[in-house]
């Protein structure tokens, strides 16, 4: 009988991954329902997916598998996730008002494997809930690397304590099987030190950048610096820790060549095909931009969009959801196009965070959905981020963030 490997040659990053099923679902469902049914009867597809497949280096190889459900309202789903080889942990409400004991356990159960003999080097935390972010905090100060995967909107502090988070269109994507590529993730081999390849590190910057001049060379008149840095973000995420080695979206977009041309003046910096546009950029600084724009942008992951543009992303996605689209991603991408073609060029990405945010807020997505409908629902996730990240506003900055969120469509009421 062949002896097994010692712990120190076997390959693969060890990681956990601890899902609080009901949040996942929930979020699921409000985004996608046939997403929120692939996750709960076929988990062993998206975890592979996860894993990056095979055998190599840098694949992931998940030592524990823990799944936390309420066996009251979800029982009928745990035959798919013990047959996929996840230990299923019964969390029925303990309390009047509905609550799991799902926090404590998971939270008890990581904190067991974060100090176990098996060196846990990546943890995966599969929830939306922010009260994880203390525990990511300490996976953290441990010098272990942490993903969350998010099914809905994520508190400001929980995203950023994270080494690296699956967006919900992402995972979407990957359940839906629309995803050509997994979305990439910083890993890690007991050090802070990414395991990617240099030569895959450079095929992924190559998709940023050819995402980025496609975008440019598309689009009728300058695009806005966040709206390139979306398009990149999206082709290739691990670019967010220092753009490729360059620091700053400036530096990496200014060495990706075929005539993109980037300005940081005026505010909010603009990128534009040199060989079709020589613009006068002072005609380009926006006309009172209100101050609430930047605050928001800068606190909450929302899209650095104009008021213009978050009109034209609601028309747009009026106009398209018409056409009933086959799938979420098609959606998005339509609508991108659209926007495009209107003279208001947003990125997929951005695209893809609004309809998340109007499903999490309670609209509706659907071919009834009117464009202001979309924008008030869109309003008051905007509303409940800053509310999460502790914003506080005046009733003149709560008018400033109805007239430029809501894209000009909802009145002063």
């Amino acid at each position: 009988m062949t002896e097994p490997l010692p712990q120190s040659r076997r390959p693969g990053i060890r990681a956990a991954m601890f899902v609080d099923f009901d949040n996942v679902y929930t979020g699921l469902m409000a985004l996608d329902p046939a997403a929120a049914k692939r996750f709960a009867e076929d988990p062993k597809h998206w975890v592979e997916a996860l894993a990056d497949g095979g055998a190599g280096e840098d694949s992931r190889r998940f030592l524990i598998r823990n799944c936390y459900l309420n066996p009251v309202v979800y029982s009928k789903y745990r035959p798919y996730w013990t047959r996929a080889g996840f230990r299923v942990i019964d969390c029925p409400s303990l309390t009047q008002r509905g609550k799991s004991s799902t926090d404590i356990n998971l939270v008890l159960d990581a904190m067991d494997a974060l100090s176990g003999p098996g060196h846990i080097e990546e943890f995966f935390v599969a929830s939306a809930d922010a009260d994880f972010t203390s525990l990511v905090q300490r996976f953290r100060a441990a010098d272990r690397m942490t993903t969350v995967i998010a099914a809905g909107a994520v508190a400001f502090a929980y995203r950023e304590m994270a080494d690296s988070v699956v967006e919900s269109h992402d995972f979407v994507a990957i359940l839906n099987g629309t995803s050509a590529d997994i979305p990439r993730m910083v890993t890690s081999a007991g050090s802070a030190a990414p395991l990617r390849t240099a030569a895959l590190a450079a095929g992924s910057a190559g998709t940023a950048a050819d995402a980025v001049r496609a975008l440019v060379q598309a689009a009728p008149g300058p695009v806005t610096g966040a709206v390139a840095a979306h398009r990149a973000l999206t082709a290739d995420p691990s670019l967010k820790t220092d753009w490729g080695g360059h620091g700053k979206f400036g530096a990496w977009i200014a060495q990706i060549g075929q005539g993109v041309q980037y300005s940081s003046t005026p505010s909010p910096g603009w990128v534009w095909d040199a060989q079709r546009f020589s613009p006068e950029l002072s005609s380009l600084a926006p006309e009172g931009r209100p101050a609430i724009e930047e605050q928001v942008t800068r606190v909450t992951d929302v899209p650095a969009l104009s008021t213009e543009q978050f009109r034209q992303v609601f028309l747009s996605l009026e106009s398209k959801l018409r056409e009933h689209p086959s799938n979420r991603s098609e959606l998005a991408r339509s609508v991108r196009d659209d926007c495009v073609e209107a003279g208001q060029p947003v990125s997929r990405s951005a695209v893809n965070f609004v309809i998340q945010g109007v499903a999490s807020a309670g609209g509706s997505v659907s071919d009834e959905s009117t464009a202001g409908e979309l924008a008030a629902a869109w309003t008051k996730n905007v509303e409940e981020l800053c509310r999460l990240a502790l914003m506080e506003f005046d009733d003149a900055e709560k008018l400033a963030l109805k007239r430029w969120a809501g894209g000009g469509l909802l009145g002063d009421t």
